[in-house]
């Protein structure tokens, strides 16, 4: 599966992939997660906030928001990390983390990163060199754990 990598500042995207996106988290994390919470938060249109967009003929199968440092001294955090139902099982999970920790280092090099993970990925984002820096703590009622990079 050839999928074309965006790596978006929030102004760059269209109305169509804004949708596409959001309509994407929203059918993963609150629908087959069955976690009904606040997704739109904010956060996705501020900033120097950014986008990585994964896809597949023009359909959204992938994607991560990369938050920008609040302050100089402050991490990077990558969440909303995400693929689609239908793209699952192609390894397109470790793909997105490649791309998004690239484009991490080349917007802020010097900046750690850091993310929010369910409980049940620290192996997964361990394989990309992050380590455990919290207890496990509830989320949407979901076990989470912050892991940095």
């Amino acid at each position: 599966m050839e999928i074309n990598w965006q790596d978006r500042h929030h102004s760059q995207l269209s109305a169509a992939q804004l949708y596409q996106l959001l309509a994407l988290r929203n059918a993963v994390f609150i629908v087959e997660q069955n976690c009904p919470y606040q997704d739109i938060d904010g956060a996705d249109l501020a900033g120097e906030n950014r986008h990585l967009l994964g896809m597949y003929n023009d359909q959204l199968v992938a994607c991560a928001r990369l938050l920008a440092p609040a302050e100089s001294s402050k991490p990077v955090k990558i969440g909303r990390v995400i693929v689609a139902s239908q793209a699952r099982g192609l390894r397109l999970g470790n793909r997105l983390m490649e791309q998004a920790l690239a484009c991490c280092a080349g917007h802020w090099p010097q900046h750690k990163v850091r993310l929010s993970a369910q409980a049940h990925l620290e192996q997964f984002y361990g394989s990309f060199g992050f380590k455990t820096v919290s207890d496990v703590y509830l989320e949407d009622n979901i076990p989470h754990i912050d892991m940095e990079k």
